[in-house]
This record gives C-alpha cells, structure tokens and sequence, in this order.
C-alpha cells in the first residue's frame, strides 16, 4: 500500500535533531507525529504517548517508516526536553501560516496564557505561553514562551515577527499596548486594535477625554452600534462608539485611524452594572465592524485556553525537565487547532475519545488543515 501523505511531516522534516548520532534509534518525524496523533487522540503523559504508539502501531505505519518501532516513553521525554522550542515553534508556526495563507485569514488574536504545572521563573512563576489565535477558523498561528525573568509583553514581539502580518488585523489586550508593538504591527504591514486602559495613563486620560467631549458635542461625526442580547437569565446590551480620525493623542502612536468605546451595561438578578472599555485602532470602520472585531478577540479565551484547561487538563500537567514542558504545550496547541478544524459534534474533549477510538477520525484530523 502507498504510504499517505501528511501535511506534518513535510513541514518538520527539517527540523534540527538534538541528539547525537549513535543515539538516533527512530527518526525524529516519527517520534513527533506519534507524539501528536497521540496528544489529539487522548494521550496527555509520555507514558500514554507511548502506550498510543504501540496500540496504534499498524495504523502509523501508513505514513510513518518506524524502522525501530515505538519509542520507549523515556525516549518521548529525552527528545522532546532537548528540542529547540523556538525551532519546534517556528515548523508549527509555517505549518499553520501555510493554512492560513491557503484560507484567506486575516484577524489575529494575540493573548497569554500561564501552564500552573510547568513551574519557571517567570512574572507569572510558571512557564507562560502568548499565543496567536486565528478566531475564524480556531488556528494557533504561533506561540511564543515568555523569558525567565520577563513578563507577557517581552514576548510579544518575538511572536509577532514570526508571522506574516500584511493586510492582518492584530488585537491585543491592555498588556500589548505600547508604542513599540503598535509600530512593529504597522512595520510589518498589518493593523492594530489595542485594549487602552490605564498602564497607559496619558493614553487612557486622552482617549477618556475624546469621548467626554464627543458626548457634550451629541457625538457629532461618530458611528454608533447598539446589540441587545438575553442568555440565562442574563441580558447584556453593548454601545459601539467610534470617533474616528482623533487628535490630541500622546506622540508615538503610528496611524492611528480611530477610538473606540464599549459599553456594556448587564442586568441579572435584578443587579444592573455598567463599564466602559476604550481602544485604539490603526484600522478605519464602522462600530459595527470594530465591535464584532472587538468581541471576536475574545474567542482565543473560549476557543482556545478554556479547552486547553478542560479537555487538556493543562494545569495539572507536570513536566519539568528541559523543553519537555513547553514544547508538550505547542503539542496540546496543535492538537486543539486541528480538532476543531473537523468538521463533528460535541467537546473538544469527546472529540479526543472518539480520534483515541476511531483511526479514520484521528486521520481526518491530522489532515483537517489544508495547505494546498
């Protein structure tokens, strides 16, 4: 039979092998795929990617060599610990760009997320992973881990020259917003759409100040959208405001196209509350565009962090030695990505299961990113 051919292996077949020579007893594209047909069919320590790998043995040959058969758990452990994360990051990172290349996306979300199981010398006293997030079709575009003795918006940069950001929107909460990275977006020929709060104090008091004035104008010459939604008990109505084209901003920021307000006042339980949040935007539009590109950002929370933390139980998760722990998270990112591109019903977390189960599935999966 024809061995198939899948995406993953071309884009990591270059990758560099840490191990010396007379230690190569299986190929490192084998040891990777098992290791990710595993993390996506329900295995979550190297022993189950082990235990996988031998259940599944036949069906991996269909795309894989395996001239030694499985690796030993262990092996598993040495190879991914001795891994360049950044090298492991960057094949990922072109595997996903090539999809998205192939699919026309452009919003990007960038936001972090601590691994509590994986301790580091970070701000955050664990390793601390900043991802990029394509919302429209649930793709991990790229992650970057923050340095020890470094905060969330170091990281940033990294990430973002690793992915081709022309004709690109990239939103970012408050941590992103600085000058720097709001320049680089623009450098690289992509947009920005900055949550504003007030670890940018002179920034906050002026754009506050724009909306302040806006309102004793009756808002003349800004866009306005209104959303009414009712869920659970609970009914949330959303204010769109874009003033667009602003002055009196500190200097530095590049190109700044618009200021946006939202409001949301939330009734529930017969309590009302109301806030309001602010940003900052290269990228001309309506309110109802910057508000649905506002709100959109927000899915890399629900699409992707929340599963990590319950279908991957990704808290719980100790590994420690070397790269084990970071480059096992770029795995369990992956995996994430490729089992919502499939089309099926249920969890994330039944998706899992059934790929454990049903090989068919598994293989779906793997090749559910085109890049044709």
């Amino acid at each position: 039979m024809p061995r198939q051919d899948i995406a993953f292996i071309r884009f990591f077949a270059d990758l560099p092998d840490p191990r010396i020579d007379r230690t190569k007893k299986h190929r490192l594209v084998d040891i990777l795929a098992i290791a990710l047909c595993a993390v996506i069919g329900g295995a979550d320590t190297w022993e189950e990617v082990e235990q996988f790998g031998r259940a599944k043995v036949d069906w991996l040959r269909r795309f894989l060599d395996l001239p030694n058969g499985i690796p030993s758990h262990d092996t598993f452990y040495r190879v991914f610990a001795a891994l360049d994360p950044h090298a492991f990051g960057d094949c990922f990172a072109r595997w996903m760009g090539a999809a998205c290349a192939a699919t026309g996306l452009r919003h990007i979300a960038v936001d972090g997320k601590a691994v509590r199981g994986t301790p580091k010398a970070t701000a955050s006293g664990c390793l601390h992973l900043v991802s990029a997030w394509v919302s429209a079709n649930h793709l991990t575009l790229g992650q970057e881990s923050v340095a020890e003795g470094s905060n969330e918006i170091a990281a940033i940069p990294a990430l973002l020259r690793a992915l081709d950001l022309a004709g690109a929107l990239v939103t970012i909460d408050a941590a992103g917003c600085q000058t720097d990275i709001a320049a680089q977006i623009r450098r690289q020929e992509g947009h920005y759409l900055l949550a504003v709060k007030a670890n940018q104090p002179s920034l906050h008091e002026a754009v506050q100040g724009l909306f302040a004035r806006a309102l004793d104008e009756d808002f003349a010459g800004a866009d306005t959208h209104a959303t009414v939604e009712h869920a659970h008990g609970r009914q949330e109505e959303r204010y769109v405001t874009v003033l667009p084209d602003p002055g009196g901003l500190p200097a530095g920021w590049p190109d700044v196209a618009a200021v946006v307000q939202v409001t949301r006042q939330r009734t529930a339980g017969g309590r009302t509350s109301c806030e309001s949040s602010y940003y900052l935007s290269s990228l001309g539009g309506t309110a109802a565009e910057l508000g649905r590109l506002i709100r959109d950002h927000w899915a890399i929370e629900n699409g992707l962090h929340w599963v990590l933390d319950v279908a991957f139980r990704e808290d719980e998760r100790r590994t420690q030695a070397g790269h084990a722990g970071e480059n096992l998270a770029r795995l369990r990112r992956v995996a994430t990505s490729l089992l919502k591109a499939v089309t099926a019903t249920g969890s994330i977390k039944g998706r899992r299961l059934r790929a454990g189960w049903d090989e068919e599935f598994l293989l779906t999966a793997l090749q559910g990113i085109t890049t044709d």
